[in-house]
């Protein structure tokens, strides 16, 4: 890889690489309906709604499913997001270059973080996005 492919995506910054659309749940709703959104929509991560503008956000990943639902053999018919999903979230800002986002994921132990610009959730910045951003 040249040094000038790897520099410029570790100066890109979250807003450069991130997916735009963000697709949430409420955590009422039963895993089985998080199972088939994500399916439907062929993504990997729902970010569950807050409860009031005093809450945070979380997330259900298909890691939580696989893990806390399939392997101990519950039913996803009567499991309940907030049973199984992680929270507070850990989150970027748009600006943080990708450098950062990437020790960030490494230390925390995590493959995606919400982009929040302050007021709101304006992405989603996954491991996948870094990966893709560096051209060969």
């Amino acid at each position: 890889m040249e040094e000038k492919a790897l520099k410029e995506v570790r100066f890109a910054k979250a807003a450069d690489v991130m997916t735009k659309n963000v697709a949430y749940i409420n955590g009422n709703e039963t895993v089985a309906n998080a199972i088939g959104i994500m399916k439907e929509i062929r993504i990997s991560s729902l970010i569950v709604n807050r409860r009031g503008p005093e809450d945070t956000w979380g997330i259900i990943t298909r890691k939580d499913v696989v893990s806390k639902v399939v392997s101990p053999g519950r039913d996803p018919h009567a499991v309940f997001v907030f049973e199984i999903m992680t929270k507070p979230l850990v989150m970027v800002s748009p600006d943080l270059e990708l450098k950062y986002c990437a020790r960030l994921f490494n230390q925390a132990g995590i493959r995606r973080a919400p982009v929040f610009d302050g007021k709101d959730i304006v992405g989603i910045l996954s491991n996948s996005n870094i990966f893709f951003a560096i051209e060969v």
